[in-house]
């Protein structure tokens, strides 16, 4: 099973591909990814690497926590699921009852 692992404190030269040659020798790579700015096509500073198994982004955490890349050091942790007050709300409130309320008050 696959997992994902979050890598803060990204250069702002990082790219994808450099990303992903950085973790590449600690397993087999699904996927990397620096987060873009959807306005400014700038780099976050943050970024995704998907590993194939968790054993291989357990090992890639233990050796590029606090690592250099690209004269940073970089922070990684398992990623977890966003979560945030807008998903919260959608879950409580259908549409129809919060135009109900909206409109009723």
């Amino acid at each position: 099973m696959s997992a994902k692992v979050f890598v803060g404190g990204l250069a702002w030269a990082t790219n994808d591909d450099s990303l992903r040659q950085a973790f590449e020798p600690y397993g087999e790579i699904e996927s990397a990814q620096v987060v873009i700015h959807r306005d400014t096509g700038k780099s976050k500073g943050f970024g995704f690497v998907v590993f194939a198994t968790k054993d291989d982004a357990e090992a890639a955490i233990a050796k590029m926590n606090g690592a250099d890349l690209d004269g940073r050091n970089i922070r990684c942790d398992l990623a977890t699921p966003k979560s945030g007050k807008s998903e919260t709300l959608r879950s409580s409130l259908n549409y129809a009852n919060f135009t109900k309320l909206w409109f009723v008050t």
